[in-house]
């Protein structure tokens, strides 16, 4: 039997993680791709660290950023009366994460092909550079900007190893979809894996699907 409930929660936790990531993604990547300073590779390379990073890894890291005994920890429990770790907000901060580098990368590329003598046009007329990114850049390179939210939302939907170790696998509450699949498997439950595993791949490939006919539009803006 399909846990339909996980797969619910997969969808909604995505879809939350991935917003999160495209306002502050699409931020980060304008800054990228305006700035000439050295500190740029450094941004860019911890932004895009989650893609290569163990999950292990980067799990163990955000539990000791934003566990209970952290600074952060401490605020957020102070401020909302519940922890970061071990709840929904665990899912979706991983979901998050598993999303952000991919917008970041996509955004910039497709900021950095708007054309300069656009940018330079509007600067001319006296916008400044908070105008020109919204009034210029961003209705430019707005497909470049969906095709990335696409892929960030693909990649937060079927995370495993930083949402088991951020948020635990606890039935009717952090259990997603690929944390099922694997309960099923470990339990012997193949017809449930199958079910579950087929779903989340349909609904990858509809995703990658959407994001690269949204790259093509995007190339074809410039």
């Amino acid at each position: 039997m399909i846990d339909w409930s996980a797969l619910l929660l997969s969808f909604q936790v995505a879809c939350a993680g991935t917003l999160a990531a495209l306002v502050v993604g699409v931020v980060v990547a304008g800054v990228l791709s305006s700035s000439r300073s050295w500190a740029r590779d450094v941004v860019d390379a911890l932004v895009t660290a989650p893609l290569v990073v163990p999950p292990t890894v980067l799990g163990y890291y955000l539990l000791v950023m934003l566990g209970r005994n952290s600074p952060l920890g401490k605020a957020f429990e102070a401020l909302t009366g519940t922890t970061i770790v071990f709840t929904r907000t665990g899912v979706v901060v991983a979901a998050f994460v598993g999303a952000l580098p991919l917008i970041v990368k996509s955004a910039r590329a497709a900021m950095e092909q708007v054309d300069p003598r656009l940018i330079g046009a509007a600067r001319t007329l006296g916008a400044g550079p908070l105008r020109v990114f919204v009034t210029v850049v961003l209705p430019l390179a707005h497909s470049g900007i969906a095709a990335g939210a696409a892929l960030g939302f693909a990649r937060s939907l079927g995370d495993f190893g930083v949402t088991l170790m951020i948020a635990g696998n606890i039935a009717g509450l952090t259990r997603t979809a690929s944390l099922s699949i694997y309960d099923a498997v470990m339990g012997g439950r193949d017809s449930d894996a199958n079910g579950l595993a087929a779903l989340m791949t349909a609904l990858a490939i509809v995703a990658l699907t959407l994001a690269n006919r949204l790259t093509r539009r995007s190339s074809h803006d410039f």
